[in-house]
């Protein structure tokens, strides 16, 4: 049986990456989050849950190789655009 947590997943990963100065890379997120709310997050909750956050705005989720990814929080006037948007 899965423990309830007290805060959402997005608000834990902000919180992480605030901490962290704003950039870090998949696999120590992953480790910092089970230090945090004590389990490992499932590949589908850990996915949708950067999603949102990069859908919001607040972060911008770069693959560097093929099963690293760089997460990186957004400062306030910073814009990332998507592919084709120059």
């Amino acid at each position: 049986m899965i423990a309830w947590n007290v805060l959402p997943l997005r608000t834990v990963i902000m919180n992480i990456l605030r901490k962290r100065r704003g950039v870090m890379l998949d696999d120590e997120l992953e480790r910092a989050i089970k230090k945090e709310i004590g389990r490992h997050p499932t590949d589908a909750e850990l996915n949708d849950a950067l999603m949102q956050l990069e859908i919001n705005g607040l972060i911008h989720v770069s693959q560097i190789t093929k099963t690293k990814r760089r997460i990186e929080m957004i400062e306030e006037g910073t814009e990332f655009l998507a592919v084709d948007e120059d």
